[in-house]
Protein backbone atom coordinates (compact mmCIF):
# COMPACT_ATOMS: atom_id res chain seq x y z
CA UNK A 1 0.00 0.00 0.00
CA UNK A 2 1.16 3.41 -0.59
CA UNK A 3 1.00 6.24 2.23
CA UNK A 4 -2.52 7.33 1.17
CA UNK A 5 -4.23 4.00 0.83
CA UNK A 6 -3.05 2.80 3.97
CA UNK A 7 -4.05 6.24 5.68
CA UNK A 8 -7.30 6.00 3.91
CA UNK A 9 -8.43 2.36 4.55
CA UNK A 10 -7.21 2.48 8.09
CA UNK A 11 -9.49 5.47 9.33
CA UNK A 12 -12.02 3.85 7.09
CA UNK A 13 -11.83 0.36 9.37
CA UNK A 14 -10.40 -1.71 6.35
CA UNK A 15 -7.16 -3.79 6.06
CA UNK A 16 -3.92 -2.54 5.56
CA UNK A 17 -0.80 -3.77 6.32
CA UNK A 18 0.44 -1.78 8.77
CA UNK A 19 -0.98 1.46 11.33
CA UNK A 20 0.10 5.30 9.69
CA UNK A 21 4.04 6.10 11.04
CA UNK A 22 2.75 9.92 10.89
CA UNK A 23 5.43 12.66 12.53
CA UNK A 24 2.37 15.09 12.30
CA UNK A 25 3.04 17.59 15.15
CA UNK A 26 6.34 20.50 14.45
CA UNK A 27 7.62 22.76 17.09
CA UNK A 28 7.00 25.86 18.57
CA UNK A 29 9.74 28.79 16.76
CA UNK A 30 11.34 28.74 20.44
CA UNK A 31 11.81 24.83 19.97
CA UNK A 32 12.98 25.27 16.75
CA UNK A 33 15.59 27.81 17.47
CA UNK A 34 16.41 25.22 20.54
CA UNK A 35 17.01 22.33 18.40
CA UNK A 36 19.31 23.98 15.97
CA UNK A 37 21.53 24.78 18.84
CA UNK A 38 21.68 20.85 19.64
CA UNK A 39 22.51 19.52 16.40
CA UNK A 40 19.45 19.68 14.18
CA UNK A 41 20.71 19.20 10.53
CA UNK A 42 21.04 22.85 9.43
CA UNK A 43 19.60 20.80 6.00
CA UNK A 44 16.51 20.57 8.01
CA UNK A 45 14.43 23.50 6.78
CA UNK A 46 10.88 22.85 7.72
CA UNK A 47 8.68 20.15 9.07
CA UNK A 48 8.17 17.95 5.53
CA UNK A 49 12.21 18.14 6.11
CA UNK A 50 12.03 16.66 9.35
CA UNK A 51 9.58 13.99 8.58
CA UNK A 52 11.67 12.70 5.35
CA UNK A 53 14.66 12.53 7.56
CA UNK A 54 13.13 10.50 10.62
CA UNK A 55 10.99 7.93 7.63
CA UNK A 56 7.25 9.61 8.29
CA UNK A 57 4.35 8.66 6.24
CA UNK A 58 3.29 11.48 3.76
CA UNK A 59 0.61 12.90 5.74
CA UNK A 60 -2.40 15.11 4.89
CA UNK A 61 -0.86 18.00 6.14
CA UNK A 62 1.78 18.20 3.65
CA UNK A 63 -0.84 17.76 0.44
CA UNK A 64 -3.17 20.58 1.55
CA UNK A 65 -4.52 22.32 -1.75
CA UNK A 66 -3.40 26.15 -1.73
CA UNK A 67 -7.14 27.68 -2.77
CA UNK A 68 -8.15 30.46 -1.03
CA UNK A 69 -11.52 29.90 1.44
CA UNK A 70 -10.74 33.03 3.47
CA UNK A 71 -10.84 36.75 2.87
CA UNK A 72 -10.47 37.69 -1.02
CA UNK A 73 -8.75 39.76 -1.92
CA UNK A 74 -6.41 38.65 0.90
CA UNK A 75 -6.13 41.09 3.68
CA UNK A 76 -2.53 42.69 4.24
CA UNK A 77 -2.00 42.79 7.90
CA UNK A 78 -0.80 46.70 9.76
CA UNK A 79 1.05 47.50 12.08
CA UNK A 80 -0.30 50.05 14.82
CA UNK A 81 2.41 49.84 17.91
CA UNK A 82 5.79 47.34 18.57
CA UNK A 83 8.35 47.16 21.24
CA UNK A 84 10.88 45.70 21.80
CA UNK A 85 8.43 43.05 23.62
CA UNK A 86 4.83 43.02 21.77
CA UNK A 87 3.52 44.07 18.46
CA UNK A 88 -0.13 45.10 18.29
CA UNK A 89 -1.52 44.32 14.53
CA UNK A 90 -4.17 43.17 12.26
CA UNK A 91 -4.20 40.04 10.91
CA UNK A 92 -5.51 37.72 7.55
CA UNK A 93 -8.71 38.32 9.18
CA UNK A 94 -8.71 41.77 10.35
CA UNK A 95 -8.40 40.89 13.90
CA UNK A 96 -6.67 43.42 15.85
CA UNK A 97 -4.12 41.59 18.16
CA UNK A 98 -1.72 42.41 20.39
CA UNK A 99 1.47 39.60 20.16
CA UNK A 100 4.43 38.88 22.33
CA UNK A 101 7.57 38.61 20.53
CA UNK A 102 10.20 37.59 23.55
CA UNK A 103 8.53 33.49 23.16
CA UNK A 104 5.43 31.70 22.84
CA UNK A 105 1.92 32.97 24.04
CA UNK A 106 -1.20 33.22 22.61
CA UNK A 107 -2.36 36.43 21.54
CA UNK A 108 -4.69 38.97 23.26
CA UNK A 109 -7.52 39.85 21.00
CA UNK A 110 -8.02 43.43 21.09
CA UNK A 111 -10.96 43.91 18.49
CA UNK A 112 -12.84 41.38 16.23
CA UNK A 113 -14.33 43.32 12.61
CA UNK A 114 -18.16 42.19 12.92
CA UNK A 115 -20.19 43.47 15.94
CA UNK A 116 -23.61 44.22 14.11
CA UNK A 117 -25.49 42.98 10.96
CA UNK A 118 -24.17 45.97 9.36
CA UNK A 119 -20.37 44.98 10.14
CA UNK A 120 -21.21 41.21 8.42
CA UNK A 121 -22.72 42.72 5.49
CA UNK A 122 -19.81 45.00 5.15
CA UNK A 123 -17.24 42.39 6.04
CA UNK A 124 -19.17 39.91 3.58
CA UNK A 125 -19.23 42.06 0.69
CA UNK A 126 -15.75 43.36 0.55
CA UNK A 127 -13.94 40.07 0.98
CA UNK A 128 -16.39 37.16 1.22
CA UNK A 129 -18.03 36.22 -2.07
CA UNK A 130 -17.89 33.01 -2.94
CA UNK A 131 -17.54 33.17 -6.75
CA UNK A 132 -14.12 35.53 -6.63
CA UNK A 133 -11.59 34.03 -9.31
CA UNK A 134 -8.95 35.05 -7.13
CA UNK A 135 -9.77 32.40 -4.87
CA UNK A 136 -8.68 29.48 -7.33
CA UNK A 137 -5.26 31.28 -8.46
CA UNK A 138 -2.27 30.15 -7.62
CA UNK A 139 -0.63 26.66 -8.81
CA UNK A 140 -2.87 23.98 -7.02
CA UNK A 141 -3.45 22.02 -10.30
CA UNK A 142 -0.06 21.27 -10.51
CA UNK A 143 0.73 20.52 -7.06
CA UNK A 144 -2.59 18.40 -6.95
CA UNK A 145 -1.05 16.72 -9.85
CA UNK A 146 2.19 15.89 -8.14
CA UNK A 147 0.59 15.06 -4.92
CA UNK A 148 -1.57 12.15 -6.75
CA UNK A 149 1.04 10.58 -8.45
CA UNK A 150 3.23 10.70 -5.57
CA UNK A 151 1.12 9.01 -3.17
CA UNK A 152 -0.32 11.71 -0.96
CA UNK A 153 -3.58 12.16 1.32
CA UNK A 154 -4.89 15.15 -0.47
CA UNK A 155 -6.60 17.80 1.99
CA UNK A 156 -8.71 20.51 1.35
CA UNK A 157 -9.40 23.75 3.53
CA UNK A 158 -6.59 24.14 6.91
CA UNK A 159 -6.40 26.85 9.67
CA UNK A 160 -7.09 29.66 9.77
CA UNK A 161 -9.41 29.97 7.05
CA UNK A 162 -11.66 26.52 6.65
CA UNK A 163 -14.41 25.90 9.70
CA UNK A 164 -17.71 26.40 10.57
CA UNK A 165 -17.06 27.71 14.26
CA UNK A 166 -13.49 28.44 13.55
CA UNK A 167 -14.47 31.24 11.25
CA UNK A 168 -17.34 32.73 12.95
CA UNK A 169 -15.05 33.32 15.86
CA UNK A 170 -12.55 35.15 13.70
CA UNK A 171 -15.34 37.37 12.79
CA UNK A 172 -17.51 37.94 16.33
CA UNK A 173 -14.45 37.09 18.77
CA UNK A 174 -15.48 34.36 21.59
CA UNK A 175 -17.06 36.12 24.17
CA UNK A 176 -19.62 38.42 21.83
CA UNK A 177 -19.88 35.16 19.38
CA UNK A 178 -21.72 33.38 22.06
CA UNK A 179 -23.54 35.68 23.28
CA UNK A 180 -25.19 35.95 19.27
CA UNK A 181 -26.38 32.45 19.70
CA UNK A 182 -28.91 33.78 21.91
CA UNK A 183 -28.78 37.19 20.99
CA UNK A 184 -28.44 37.02 17.03
CA UNK A 185 -29.08 33.59 16.02
CA UNK A 186 -30.47 34.37 12.78
CA UNK A 187 -27.02 36.36 12.10
CA UNK A 188 -24.89 33.68 13.31
CA UNK A 189 -27.68 31.73 10.81
CA UNK A 190 -26.36 33.91 8.13
CA UNK A 191 -23.04 33.63 8.73
CA UNK A 192 -22.10 29.87 9.02
CA UNK A 193 -24.01 29.37 6.19
CA UNK A 194 -22.63 31.70 3.66
CA UNK A 195 -18.98 30.43 4.47
CA UNK A 196 -19.91 26.57 3.81
CA UNK A 197 -21.30 28.35 0.59
CA UNK A 198 -17.63 29.65 0.02
CA UNK A 199 -16.28 26.28 0.52
CA UNK A 200 -18.60 24.35 -1.46
CA UNK A 201 -18.73 26.69 -4.46
CA UNK A 202 -14.28 26.74 -4.38
CA UNK A 203 -14.31 23.00 -3.75
CA UNK A 204 -16.59 22.30 -6.61
CA UNK A 205 -13.82 23.98 -8.91
CA UNK A 206 -10.89 21.96 -7.46
CA UNK A 207 -12.51 18.13 -7.36
CA UNK A 208 -12.79 18.45 -11.49
CA UNK A 209 -8.78 18.28 -11.61
CA UNK A 210 -8.04 16.78 -8.62
CA UNK A 211 -8.70 13.54 -6.38
CA UNK A 212 -9.51 14.79 -3.16
CA UNK A 213 -9.33 12.55 -0.05
CA UNK A 214 -9.86 14.62 3.02
CA UNK A 215 -11.83 17.82 3.91
CA UNK A 216 -10.89 19.02 7.21
CA UNK A 217 -12.57 21.81 9.35
CA UNK A 218 -10.59 24.09 11.69
CA UNK A 219 -12.69 24.46 14.68
CA UNK A 220 -10.97 24.96 17.51
CA UNK A 221 -14.14 24.99 19.66
CA UNK A 222 -13.71 23.55 23.40
CA UNK A 223 -11.54 24.18 25.87
CA UNK A 224 -10.68 21.31 29.05
CA UNK A 225 -13.36 21.07 30.46
CA UNK A 226 -15.73 20.70 27.06
CA UNK A 227 -17.42 22.40 24.13
CA UNK A 228 -17.72 26.17 23.99
CA UNK A 229 -21.59 25.60 23.13
CA UNK A 230 -23.99 22.63 23.86
CA UNK A 231 -24.62 19.37 21.36
CA UNK A 232 -28.22 20.90 21.06
CA UNK A 233 -26.35 24.31 19.54
CA UNK A 234 -23.56 22.47 17.19
CA UNK A 235 -26.70 20.56 16.01
CA UNK A 236 -28.69 23.57 15.20
CA UNK A 237 -26.41 25.73 14.00
CA UNK A 238 -23.49 23.82 12.76
CA UNK A 239 -25.29 20.56 11.77
CA UNK A 240 -26.68 21.45 8.53
CA UNK A 241 -24.02 22.95 7.12
CA UNK A 242 -21.86 19.88 8.03
CA UNK A 243 -24.61 17.55 6.25
CA UNK A 244 -24.50 20.05 3.64
CA UNK A 245 -20.36 19.93 3.23
CA UNK A 246 -20.78 15.15 3.85
CA UNK A 247 -23.59 15.32 1.22
CA UNK A 248 -20.94 17.22 -1.50
CA UNK A 249 -18.12 14.72 -0.51
CA UNK A 250 -20.53 11.55 -1.39
CA UNK A 251 -21.01 12.72 -4.58
CA UNK A 252 -17.67 13.46 -5.22
CA UNK A 253 -16.05 10.39 -3.75
CA UNK A 254 -14.32 11.98 -0.98
CA UNK A 255 -13.85 9.67 2.24
CA UNK A 256 -12.41 11.16 4.95
CA UNK A 257 -14.53 14.07 6.91
CA UNK A 258 -11.62 15.60 9.80
CA UNK A 259 -11.96 17.91 12.60
CA UNK A 260 -9.43 19.76 14.30
CA UNK A 261 -10.01 20.95 17.76
CA UNK A 262 -8.07 21.17 20.81
CA UNK A 263 -9.75 20.58 24.38
CA UNK A 264 -11.96 18.00 25.28
CA UNK A 265 -15.15 17.35 22.22
CA UNK A 266 -16.13 14.41 24.03
CA UNK A 267 -19.70 16.18 24.47
CA UNK A 268 -20.32 17.14 21.11
CA UNK A 269 -18.83 14.06 19.37
CA UNK A 270 -22.04 12.45 19.00
CA UNK A 271 -23.80 14.74 16.79
CA UNK A 272 -20.48 15.65 14.95
CA UNK A 273 -20.22 11.66 14.31
CA UNK A 274 -23.85 11.89 13.32
CA UNK A 275 -23.43 14.62 10.76
CA UNK A 276 -20.72 12.61 8.73
CA UNK A 277 -17.22 13.78 11.10
CA UNK A 278 -15.39 10.68 10.50
CA UNK A 279 -12.37 11.91 11.85
CA UNK A 280 -11.04 13.94 15.12
CA UNK A 281 -7.99 15.28 16.47
CA UNK A 282 -5.51 16.21 18.07
CA UNK A 283 -6.88 14.39 21.36
CA UNK A 284 -5.65 16.73 24.50
CA UNK A 285 -4.16 15.05 27.22
CA UNK A 286 -4.60 17.64 29.61
CA UNK A 287 -7.89 18.32 28.50
CA UNK A 288 -9.01 14.35 29.60
CA UNK A 289 -8.63 12.87 26.05
CA UNK A 290 -7.61 9.09 26.59
CA UNK A 291 -7.64 7.61 23.46
CA UNK A 292 -8.30 4.10 24.79
CA UNK A 293 -11.42 5.01 26.40
CA UNK A 294 -12.70 6.70 23.48
CA UNK A 295 -11.34 3.96 21.12
CA UNK A 296 -14.10 2.10 22.99
CA UNK A 297 -16.88 4.09 23.13
CA UNK A 298 -16.91 5.56 19.59
CA UNK A 299 -15.73 2.63 17.64
CA UNK A 300 -16.58 3.77 14.25
CA UNK A 301 -14.41 7.33 14.70
CA UNK A 302 -10.94 8.04 13.51
CA UNK A 303 -8.92 9.55 15.61
CA UNK A 304 -4.98 10.99 15.39
CA UNK A 305 -3.13 12.15 18.69
CA UNK A 306 -3.76 11.10 22.19
CA UNK A 307 -0.02 10.51 22.99
CA UNK A 308 0.70 13.29 25.75
CA UNK A 309 3.25 16.15 24.27
CA UNK A 310 4.50 16.96 27.75
CA UNK A 311 6.30 13.32 28.38
CA UNK A 312 8.51 14.44 25.34
CA UNK A 313 10.36 16.63 28.44
CA UNK A 314 10.81 13.65 30.61
CA UNK A 315 12.87 11.48 28.23
CA UNK A 316 12.79 7.72 26.83
CA UNK A 317 11.61 6.17 29.82
CA UNK A 318 8.82 8.52 30.14
CA UNK A 319 7.87 8.65 26.44
CA UNK A 320 8.01 4.59 25.87
CA UNK A 321 5.34 4.74 29.23
CA UNK A 322 3.47 7.03 26.76
CA UNK A 323 3.76 4.34 23.76
CA UNK A 324 2.47 1.25 26.13
CA UNK A 325 -0.22 3.17 27.25
CA UNK A 326 -1.84 4.27 23.53
CA UNK A 327 -1.24 0.59 22.07
CA UNK A 328 -4.48 -0.46 23.00
CA UNK A 329 -6.13 2.12 20.67
CA UNK A 330 -4.01 1.39 18.24
CA UNK A 331 -4.74 -2.32 18.61
CA UNK A 332 -8.17 -1.46 17.78
CA UNK A 333 -7.39 0.10 14.80
CA UNK A 334 -8.48 3.61 13.20
CA UNK A 335 -6.05 5.36 15.67
CA UNK A 336 -2.93 7.18 14.61
CA UNK A 337 -0.88 7.71 17.16
CA UNK A 338 0.40 10.93 17.18
CA UNK A 339 1.46 14.03 19.95
CA UNK A 340 -1.81 16.02 20.99
CA UNK A 341 -0.33 19.80 19.74
CA UNK A 342 2.38 21.19 19.33
CA UNK A 343 6.20 20.89 20.61
CA UNK A 344 6.82 22.95 23.70
CA UNK A 345 10.76 24.49 23.98
CA UNK A 346 11.35 22.21 27.14
CA UNK A 347 11.92 19.33 24.42
CA UNK A 348 15.16 18.74 23.20
CA UNK A 349 16.12 17.82 19.95
CA UNK A 350 17.42 14.35 20.65
CA UNK A 351 13.78 13.44 23.02
CA UNK A 352 11.94 14.22 19.96
CA UNK A 353 13.98 12.09 17.72
CA UNK A 354 13.64 9.13 20.20
CA UNK A 355 9.90 10.24 20.28
CA UNK A 356 9.94 9.49 16.20
CA UNK A 357 11.85 6.11 16.58
CA UNK A 358 9.97 4.57 19.20
CA UNK A 359 6.41 5.82 17.00
CA UNK A 360 7.89 4.23 13.89
CA UNK A 361 8.64 0.57 15.69
CA UNK A 362 4.78 1.29 17.38
CA UNK A 363 3.67 1.36 14.34
CA UNK A 364 5.30 -1.37 12.58
CA UNK A 365 7.24 0.21 9.94
CA UNK A 366 10.84 -0.48 10.65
Amino acid sequence: MNDRERFVAWILGEPVDRPPYWVFWGPWATTWKRWEKEGKPDSLKDMDDIRAYVGSDKVMASATLPVNTGPCPRIEPQVFEETDEWIIHTDSWNIKRRDLKTGESMSEFLDFPVKTREDWVRFRDTWLNPDDPRRLDGNWRELGRKWMEEGYPIQLGNYPDTGVFGPFRWLMGDEQGLIAFHTMPDLVHEIMDHITTIYLTVYEQVVKEVRVDVVHMWEDMCYRNGPLISPKMWDEFMGPNYRRIKAFMKQHDIPILSVDTDGNPDRITPVMIAAGVNFLWPMEVAAGCDVRDWRERYPTLGMMGGIDKRALAYGPQAIDKEMERIRPALEKGRYIPCLDHLVPDDVSWQNYLYYTQALKKLTGKE
